[in-house]
C-alpha cells in the first residue's frame, strides 16, 4: 500500500492556513466577548451587574426586558423604534436612488476629472458632525422641521450619499461594458439599463451599500438627540433615557441596547451571503 509523503512546501502551507484559521478565530471571539457580555449582563438583576468584578454566576432574570418595554415607568420602546426604523429604511432608499445614477456617471460613463469628483464626495466627511450642528438646528427651526422625522431622513441621506456613492463606483466598475453596449443597441434608455441590467449584475454590492447605510442610520444619535424631543425620537435616543445619576442602570441599559440591536442584527444575518459578496465585489480587479 503506497504512502504519500507530504512535501515541505505543503506541509508550510497547511500550517500557514491553520494558523491564520486560528488568528481568524481568536480575532472573532474577541470581537464577540463584549457582545456576549451585554447579553449577559441584560440577564442579571442591577445589584449584581454593577458588581466589580462583574459576577458571572449571579441568577438570571428579565427584570432589565420588563423595564426597556416600561413595566414600571409605562413607556413604551415602540415608538422610537418606528421612528429609527421610518427614518434608517426611507434615507436608505433614497441613498440608492441618488447613488446608483451618480456612480454610473462616474464609473461606466466616466465624466472628466472624476476622481476630484470622488474626493469633492469623501470630503464632506472630513467635517465633524458637532461643527455642524448649530447651523442646522437654525435652519430646521426656522422651517419648522424640529421634532419631524422628515428632517432626520434628509440629515442621513446627506450623510450617507458620499459613502454610497464611493462604493457603488467601485461595484459598479466591474460591470462589462459590453452588456451596456448591446443594451444601448436595442434601444434600451437610462432608467432601463439602470434597472434592469445594471442592478441585477451588482446586486450585491446594492445590498451591501443598503445595509452600511441603514446601520448608520439607524445608530445615529447626535442629530437625533438635539434634532428630536417626544414625537420624532429615536431609538439611541430612548436608550440614552436609561442613564441617570440616581439609583442603578446597567442592566436595563444592557437589555435596551440588545432589543435595539436585534433589528440590525437580524437584518445583517439575512443579508449575510449578499453582504460578503458586496463587499469583495470591488476589491480584486
Amino acid at each position: 500500500m503506497a504512502t504519500t509523503i507530504d512535501s515541505p512546501g505543503g506541509l508550510t502551507a497547511r500550517r500557514k492556513r491553520g494558523a491564520l484559521g486560528l488568528l481568524a478565530w481568536l480575532c472573532g471571539i474577541v470581537f464577540f466577548l463584549p457582545v456576549a457580555w451585554m447579553v449577559l449582563t441584560s440577564l442579571h438583576s442591577e445589584p449584581d451587574a454593577a458588581t466589580n468584578p462583574p459576577s458571572i454566576g449571579a441568577p438570571l432574570t428579565l427584570q432589565g426586558y420588563r423595564e426597556f418595554f416600561g413595566s414600571s415607568t409605562g413607556m413604551s420602546p415602540w415608538p422610537p423604534l418606528i421612528n429609527s426604523f421610518s427614518a434608517s429604511l426611507m434615507s436608505t432608499l433614497l441613498v440608492l436612488v441618488l447613488s446608483i445614477p451618480a456612480a454610473y456617471a462616474l464609473s461606466i460613463k466616466p465624466v472628466r476629472k472624476w476622481s476630484d469628483a470622488m474626493f469633492f464626495f469623501l470630503s464632506t466627511k472630513m467635517l465633524p458632525a458637532v461643527a455642524g450642528l448649530l447651523p442646522i438646528y437654525l435652519i430646521a427651526k426656522n422651517a419648522g422641521l424640529l421634532d419631524n422625522v422628515a428632517l432626520l431622513v434628509i440629515l442621513y441621506t446627506s450623510m450617507n450619499l458620499p459613502i454610497a456613492v464611493w462604493m457603488m463606483r467601485s461595484f459598479l466598475s466591474e460591470v462589462p461594458v459590453e452588456i451596456l453596449e448591446a443594451a444601448s443597441i436595442d434601444g434600451a434608455g437610462l432608467p432601463t439599463v439602470l434597472a434592469r441590467i445594471v442592478a441585477p449584475v451588482v446586486a450585491p454590492g446594492i445590498a451591501a451599500t443598503s445595509l452600511i447605510c441603514f446601520i448608520f442610520s439607524w445608530n445615529e444619535l447626535l442629530f437625533a438627540r438635539v434634532l428630536t424631543g417626544v414625537v420624532a425620537g429615536t431609538a439611541p435616543v430612548f436608550l440614552t433615557g436609561f442613564v441617570t445619576s440616581q439609583g442603578l442602570f446597567l442592566a436595563k441599559v444592557c437589555a435596551a441596547a440588545v432589543c435595539i440591536s436585534l433589528p440590525v442584527l437580524i437584518a445583517g444575518f439575512a443579508a449575510q451571503d449578499k453582504l460578503v459578496q458586496g463587499l469583495s465585489l470591488g476589491a480584486v480587479k
